[in-house]
């Protein structure tokens, strides 16, 4: 994905805030060898692009002002969710994907804007629970390649 592209992406995002979606329909989805499952019993998502930076400055810049090297950083991507045990296919899914280490195609839903796809690795995954509730989960996947994007 090139940096224009993740700014037309950064621009719909901002397009879709104007215009309010539901959180629930922003879906992470996990590729199981035979099609994409839903991973079940997300309450909350996040999907964050970043880009590196690389400093080029040097004595004779303008200014002494910063100077960067246009597309040259590293561009990644991380999904971070929070949900509760709701289905046992994908629950199984994202648990095997994890303690195997496995890099596993991955499509992110944004509603009425398109659908990021790539490779991703479960960075971190958490269980908590309470007392007098239920037991819930924390993940996080980092991208592991190139992403694509598919307008809805």
């Amino acid at each position: 994905m090139t940096i224009a592209g993740m700014a037309r992406i950064i621009f719909h995002i901002e397009e879709i805030i104007m215009a309010a979606q539901k959180g629930k329909d922003l879906l992470l989805k996990m590729h199981d060898g035979d099609g994409f499952v839903t991973v079940a019993g997300l309450r909350s998502r996040r999907i964050a692009f970043n880009a590196e930076t690389v400093d080029v400055t040097h004595a004779e810049s303008a200014d002494r002002w910063r100077e960067l090297l246009a597309g040259a950083g590293v561009k990644r991507a991380a999904v971070s969710g929070r949900g509760l045990f709701k289905d046992a296919a994908s629950d199984a899914l994202v648990r095997q994907a994890f303690f195997d280490g496995e890099l596993k195609t991955c499509q992110i839903v944004v509603p009425d804007f398109g659908v990021i796809q790539g490779l991703f690795q479960i960075a971190s995954l958490e269980f908590s629970g309470e007392h007098n509730g239920e037991v819930t989960f924390d993940l996080a996947l980092e991208s592991a390649g190139a992403l694509t994007f598919t307008a809805v």
